[in-house]
């Protein structure tokens, strides 16, 4: 198993949006951070700047001023061949909608960020098959996403997420599209990524989450709930 050895710490973030002559801050002087090995929620309704702040931790969304500080290396400002060595190698992203390729089969789909980070064909498609049967799908490495269910989906994505052996893991709204069956099996799944070390973020609306995450930053349309780090830790039995 991978040793996994990256903590995360944001500091003071600001991301601001301008329309016209209105200017919003969804993060607004946001500060947390998080250990290895453990899994932080986002928790909130739609609009309050979840998947903004996902955004920017996955070097997706520039920030106007701030810090975020991954293993050492500062994201805000990454450019260039740096900024793109940091999202192929530091960071695994779980996106709401999946975004599968409905064209490539699992272990292709699972192939895709790895051949884009330069792994051989060869090496790729025998990880992709291990990171599949990793999250349930060993048996399903031929099929399409189309002839999958929506939790199937789900773990997929995750696969591709884990496919490089990136040590942050975010997900976005991970149980949206699930029935309650597939939701148990998702986070089970998401909180033993966690106790491998990972540093995982996750956002959701979902009360469902909050017993399997180490820390919850309670995030509302008017602000984020905290001072420092967040404003409610949860200790799991």
């Amino acid at each position: 198993m991978h040793a996994f050895h990256t903590s995360l710490a944001v500091h003071d973030l600001v991301v601001e949006y301008t329309t016209g002559p209105f200017v919003s801050r969804p993060i607004d002087r946001l500060s947390f951070a998080a250990r290895p090995g453990t899994l932080t929620l986002l928790h909130g309704p739609s609009g309050c700047g979840k998947t903004t702040l996902l955004s920017c931790l996955g070097a997706l969304l520039p920030a106007q001023s701030g810090s975020i500080v991954v293993g050492g290396t500062e994201v805000v400002g990454l450019a260039g061949a740096a900024l793109a060595a940091y999202r192929r190698h530091r960071v695994g992203i779980v996106f709401q909608a999946f975004n599968l390729v409905g064209s490539l089969d699992l272990v292709e789909n699972v192939m895709v960020p790895q051949r884009a980070a330069g792994v051989s064909r060869r090496v790729a498609k025998e990880h992709a098959k291990a990171v599949l049967a990793r999250v349930g799908l060993a048996d399903h490495l031929r099929r399409r996403p189309t002839e999958l269910s929506g939790g199937q989906q789900q773990r997929v994505a995750i696969a591709r997420a884990l496919a490089t052996d990136a040590p942050l893991l975010l997900a976005d709204e991970p149980t949206a599209h699930l029935d309650h069956i597939q939701v148990a099996g998702v986070l089970q799944l998401l909180r033993s990524l966690a106790d491998e070390g990972r540093v995982l973020v996750v956002a959701t609306h979902d009360d469902r989450l909050l017993p399997f995450a180490d820390q919850v930053l309670d995030m509302h349309r008017d602000g984020i709930e905290h001072t420092g780090h967040a404003a409610r830790q949860l200790v799991r039995s």
